[in-house]
């Protein structure tokens, strides 16, 4: 079932071109990496049908992994506004978590209110080194509440990512990944197979990979 919930939604990504391609003209992401890879999945927002199957989809994730979830926590920018649809949906408090506290007012890291020992389930957009979506944690920890997992719209799927969820036992669920996007990519004729083995050379050592 799971399998083809990310194969229909890696799909329907690449129908809007919230994921692109680029193996010969590489992006540069925030963290400096060279990537032959860019997802957006905030381009969802802007289409009602498929803004309202994330949403559905990430609640039935939530629903099913995570049952005892008793507020919902988006991680800014990218998963606030998908975060507040799914706790909407769900009836449940919601609250989102800066990158850094905001430098006027109250100063605070976590917008909105958590009560000390609620069960917190992170909805995240995207998975790449698992960095920021893990200090978003850490912050909810450090408020006194317990993450019980964290759900996303789409993981990279790299090892160092991988690494960091483990060693920071959160439990990650996501609507589609990398493997799952490139057989769409393929199968679609968005991309051939040259354009794969790039690909698959890139995220074995994204951090070090030259065009």
């Amino acid at each position: 079932m799971m399998d083809n919930l990310k194969k229909d939604f890696a799909s329907r990504l690449l129908k809007v071109k919230a994921i692109k391609l680029q193996p010969n003209n590489p992006f540069t992401w925030a963290s400096g990496w060279k990537s032959p890879f860019y997802c957006d999945n905030r381009k969802t927002l802007s289409y009602p049908e498929l803004r309202d199957y994330v949403k559905l989809e990430l609640v039935h994730v939530i629903l099913d992994k995570f049952p005892q979830a008793e507020a919902i926590a988006g991680v800014a920018t990218g998963a606030i506004a998908q975060g507040a649809l799914v706790a909407d949906e769900l009836n449940l408090p919601f609250v989102y978590v800066r990158s850094k506290p905001k430098d006027h007012g109250l100063e605070n890291l976590i917008e909105g209110e958590l009560k000390p020992g609620m069960k917190v389930v992170v909805v995240e957009d995207l998975i790449s080194t698992g960095g920021s979506s893990l200090k978003a944690v850490e912050a909810i920890r450090n408020n006194a509440c317990d993450v019980i997992g964290m759900v996303a719209s789409y993981t990279y799927g790299f090892p160092v990512a991988k690494k960091a969820f483990d060693e920071a036992q959160v439990k990650l669920e996501t609507l589609t990944d990398y493997e799952h996007v490139v057989a769409q990519a393929l199968e679609t004729g968005y991309i051939s197979e040259e354009d794969v083995t790039v690909l698959h050379e890139w995220r074995k050592n994204p951090a070090g990979w030259k065009a």
